[in-house]
């Protein structure tokens, strides 16, 4: 089993930037796929980004291509997901994941993943 613990979220000006930490427990976390969700009032969990085992493998959603940034360091179990140029429509709960599927592709879809972090929120003004 694998733990997860977000932290980073706030308050932050449009334009502004943020970066997200996941701290994942065990010894495992080289092995997981991991992602990062977010959910906004009245909308569904959507993927925001994953990436592979290795991060020699991203994925980011259309709507945050090119402002973010989803890296890891399995040294430090740890998983990052660094938003610039943030926009009030990024305004959201934000949860890190894992899944021990080796397949960025099978990652894609969030009914693979098995653990999931408590959350935290990022809120953007304009």
């Amino acid at each position: 089993q694998v733990q997860l613990v977000e932290s980073g979220g706030g308050l932050v000006q449009a334009g502004g930037s943020l970066r997200l930490s996941c701290a994942a427990s065990g010894r495992t976390f080289s092995r997981y796929t991991m992602g990062w969700f977010r959910q906004a009032p009245e909308k569904g969990r959507e993927l925001v980004a994953a990436i592979s085992v290795s991060g020699g493998s991203t994925y980011y959603a259309d709507s945050v291509k090119g402002r973010f940034t989803i890296s890891r360091d399995n040294a430090k179990n740890t998983v990052y997901l660094q938003m610039n140029s943030l926009k009030p429509e990024d305004t959201a709960v934000y949860y890190c994941a894992a899944t021990r599927s080796p397949s960025i592709r099978v990652g894609l879809s969030s009914t693979v993943y098995a653990y999931w972090g408590q959350g935290t929120q990022v809120t953007v003004s304009s």
